[in-house]
């Protein structure tokens, strides 16, 4: 018959008191990083350790944004031109001219030697009379649409004193017989042109574009010289 002993250990106060102080040890480490307590010594809105939270330092894929080049005289950018024009025209107007007269030839006289005399009519005096009347309408409607979308690199020709740049550019286009010539001049805020070097239409003063078309589309559109002359003097 074989008996089984089991040990039983009863913690002394000692013990207890080693392992109480080993727990709290650890539970400092763990929360404060030391193995001992730290007192506060500032409020908890004081001075922040360390360099401020920026864009640069948080964000991983921020870049720095490129530093905008010193323009020089002859240097090149690009228009970016999308300009779009309406235009719609009405004109409507009446004229009615009412004339009437009535001319009687009275008071007759005869010479008679070298005297005159009433010469009274016998069928009564002659009389004109008559009426004109005069009408005139004319309506006139115009509807003008027209976009222009493309890119011109221009050169600058000048720099005012202020900065601003004065650009000037010509681009031509021609396709067997047809031709597109574009013409471009303005002046620029230094600041309004982007990062790629190109700069809106919108963003330019005194903006000043020359279209012209040459070959069979222009011919196929184009006023003849007979209706630019009637269009110019109107003789009906």
């Amino acid at each position: 018959m074989r008996y089984l002993y089991r040990a039983v250990i009863i913690p002394t106060e000692f013990t207890m008191r080693i392992h109480l102080l080993t727990l709290i040890i650890i539970l400092e480490w763990v929360l404060n990083g030391s193995p001992m307590a730290i007192a506060q010594t500032s409020s908890l809105l004081g001075t922040s350790q360390g360099p401020p939270p920026t864009l640069d330092r948080l964000s991983w894929t921020y870049q720095t944004p490129p530093e905008q080049r010193t323009l020089k005289l002859r240097d090149v950018i690009t228009v970016v031109v999308d300009e779009k024009t309406q235009v719609i025209a009405e004109g409507q107007m009446d004229r009615r001219k009412n004339a009437n007269g009535k001319f009687v030839l009275s008071d007759w006289i005869l010479l008679k030697g070298w005297s005159l005399i009433p010469d009274p009519q016998s069928k009564g005096d002659p009389t004109i009379g008559g009426s004109m009347e005069n009408k005139y309408r004319a309506e006139s409607e115009l509807q003008s649409r027209e976009a222009l979308k493309l890119r011109v690199a221009c050169e600058i020709v000048d720099i005012r004193p202020n900065g601003n740049l004065v650009i000037e550019g010509r681009r031509t286009i021609q396709v067997n017989n047809d031709i597109w010539e574009i013409y471009l001049t303005g002046t620029v805020w230094p600041k309004s042109i982007l990062p790629d070097n190109t700069v809106l239409s919108e963003n330019i003063a005194d903006l000043r574009i020359v279209k012209r078309e040459a070959g069979h589309v222009r011919d196929g559109y184009r006023r003849g010289w007979l209706l630019k002359w009637l269009d110019t003097h109107q003789p009906f």
